[in-house]
């Protein structure tokens, strides 16, 4: 057997997740079908790459020196492959704009104003709730900007040499909630008042659930939590079969209100991430005044005090998922 790139991602994949089952559910392999390859890989090699141990496994002498490496020919394939998709997409007959967001009621603000600024390009919108996602899309060149939240007590894992700038410090978390449900009668409320609710959460936001654990834990509370994904969230709120987090720029919808909730227990950092700071400054302040405007039409949002908008730092190295449920 040949030993190809695919296999080097195998190897490289063991030794980051330290056992052959969490390596099998980040590559989305059946954990059998893993250790079958790993030991064809061993036999093509013809040394052992790991130590098998009760909590994981260790690669051997051997195993280093293969990883020694891998790493950085799978970091230069990595590079090339972004290259070739973006040269790709310039070369493409109408130029696109590739934006990424997670859901955000500045979106569309942002692309009007997009086209105002560039006629003769196309922005293309993806949304996706998985910020980290959207950040690996623009490392990979598959999209050329991406407007992200990171949730406070959590950090986004960016991709090294991504850039980044701050749209915002803090947004509020605020409480979603049916029109007919008891909170809705209040413009603040607070969280213990709402212990024995069913909160919806969606796992792939994230760190949201994280968020919103941490928050029940500081008051000495636990959370009940139904997990689904957002297409699920409005109708079970609008039945008053679930609450949830909201962002403070969302206006509610069919049948549901939005409420700040005391104290602003949850809250998140707006970002913009891209490959460099070109193409950040060619979209940021049109997604700063986009932000703005959708805070102008929120009034319980438009009469807090509003934290300065400035420039971030570079994205500093990538930062290893501690979330409780992650590979």
């Amino acid at each position: 057997m040949e030993l190809e790139v695919r296999h080097l991602r195998v190897v490289c994949a063991i030794a980051d997740a330290g056992s052959v089952h969490k390596a099998a559910r980040v590559l989305g392999m059946a954990q059998p079908s893993l250790t079958a390859q790993l030991r064809r890989i061993e036999r093509a090699l013809g040394g052992q790459l790991f130590t098998r141990q009760s909590d994981g496994c260790r690669p051997t002498a051997f195993g280093h020196q293969l990883l020694t490496r891998a790493r950085p020919l799978l970091a230069e394939m990595k590079g090339l492959t972004a290259e070739m998709r973006a040269a790709a997409a310039r070369a493409a007959q109408a130029p696109q704009l590739r934006i990424g967001s997670t859901p955000s009621r500045t979106l569309p603000g942002w692309a009007r104003r997009l086209r105002g600024r560039y006629p003769e390009s196309v922005p293309a919108l993806q949304t996706d709730v998985s910020s980290n996602a959207l950040l690996r899309m623009v490392a990979a060149g598959q999209l050329d900007v991406a407007f992200v939240h990171e949730m406070e007590g959590t950090r986004l894992r960016f991709p090294p040499g991504l850039r980044q700038r701050v749209v915002l410090e803090r947004e509020p978390g605020f409480l979603a909630v049916a029109e007919h449900h008891p909170a809705a009668g209040r413009q603040v409320v607070r969280l213990e008042d709402l212990a024995d609710e069913r909160w919806m959460m969606d796992r792939t936001a994230d760190g949201e659930w994280e968020s919103l654990y941490r928050a029940f834990l500081a008051v000495g509370l636990t959370p009940r939590l139904l997990h689904g994904d957002y297409s699920a969230t409005a109708l079970l709120v609008a039945t008053g079969e679930a609450v949830t987090v909201c962002q403070a720029t969302s206006t509610g919808w069919d049948g549901v209100v939005p409420r700040r909730l005391e104290g602003d227990p949850i809250g998140w950092r707006w970002l913009l991430a891209a490959r460099t700071e070109a193409e950040l400054e060619a979209v940021y302040d049109d997604l700063v005044a986009a932000y703005r405007e959708a805070v102008e039409q929120v009034p319980a949002y438009r009469a807090m005090a509003l934290p300065t908008v400035r420039p971030g730092p570079p994205a500093g190295p990538p930062v290893p998922d501690s979330s409780p449920h992650s590979a």
